[in-house]
Parts: C-alpha cells; structure tokens; sequence
C-alpha cells in the first residue's frame, strides 16, 4: 500500500490505534459511532480494506476469535509502521484542502436547464434532507455532551454542524431569490430542440 491512504484506511488505522478488533467489530464501531457519515462504509470494501492493510504490513493479525456457531475471525493491530503513516496521512489532510467535485455543484451549475419552478421544488427537497441530516448531527452532537465524550473525538461532528447549517441557510436563500426573481432565469426550454 505504497499509494496514499484511502479515507477509509485511515479510519481503520484509527480504529486500531484503541484496540486490537476483528473487521466486523471496525464495522460495528463505525456505524455505531455514526462515522459511517464520514466515509463510505461497506462490509466488502471494508474487508478489502483491511486485506490491503495487512499486506502492506500496516496491521497484522494478532489472532483468531469463535463465538459458538459463528466464523472464525481475526483480530488486527496496528503496527509501528502502520501508526507511522496514520499520522502521516492525517497530518496531510490536516494540512492541505482538496477538491472532493461534489455533484450538488455540477447540479447548481445545470440548473438553468430545468423550469424555475421545478428547480424551486427541487432545492426545497434538497433544504428538506438537510434540515433533516442538521437534526441528525444535533442530536449525535447532544448525545456525545450527555455521554461525557471528550470534545476532541467528535470535532468532525461539529464540523459537520456548521457546515450544514451554512449551506442550509444559503439554498435558503437561494430559493427565495429564485422565487422573487432576483436571480433572472431563461425562458424553458432554452433551445427548441424540435427545431433540430
């Protein structure tokens, strides 16, 4: 694993930074802790994740768990080299922004080819969903303070707060300024593609 570490590799990383686990106690944890909002989390991805970890001599199995019935699964650790390029990578994305390309916009780019109208109902669905996420972090924000969780775990979630309710409040306003006409829209369809 020479290439740069994927989002979900340093979660990983960071998971067994705490404790030797079995993948599917990483999978757990990350969906239990909500992390999975962070990073796209799958068994398959996540199991091939932690294969490439140990071929790169990142982590090594450490031993194997029964539980009655069910498979054998291995525990991992982290090892020197594997906290080495943790905090390397961390330290990296700490440092540097990057450009993710989210898709919302390419779709606030595009925009103009859609009827005022149905882009005003469209945003409104897309500022319902947000409402909707915000309330979600607030409350994982509100049970991490009840749960007496050190701030310094759950930075991202507030992070994620204010980002949310920024962009939350900006679409808002953008609704409205498309509504009252202050942003000027073309007549639809912009061309007449019969003509063609």
């Amino acid at each position: 694993m020479a290439r740069q570490l994927t989002p979900l590799a340093v979660m990983l990383l960071a998971l067994l930074a705490e404790r030797e686990m079995h993948p599917y106690e990483m999978f757990q944890t990350l969906v239990e802790r909500g992390e999975d909002r962070l990073v796209k989390v799958r068994p398959g991805s996540l199991y091939h994740t932690v294969e490439r970890l140990a071929e790169a001599e990142l982590i090594r199995a450490t031993g194997i768990d029964r539980a009655g019935n069910r498979p054998e699964r291995t525990r991992y650790a982290l090892t020197e080299a594997g906290l080495r390029r943790l905090q390397a990578r961390v330290t990296e994305m700490l440092r540097t922004p990057v450009n993710e390309y989210p898709q919302f916009l390419i779709a606030l780019d595009e925009a103009h080819n859609l009827p005022r109208e149905q882009v005003i109902d469209l945003l409104s669905e897309y500022a319902a969903a947000l409402a909707a996420e915000l309330a979600e972090v607030t409350e994982s924000l509100d049970r991490a303070g009840v749960d007496a969780v050190p701030e310094v775990y759950w930075l991202s979630w507030k992070y994620l707060l204010h980002t949310k309710q920024a962009e939350l409040d900006w679409v808002g306003s953008l609704i409205e300024r498309i509504k009252s006409k202050d942003v000027e829209w073309p007549n639809y369809p912009i061309h007449d593609l019969r003509r063609q």
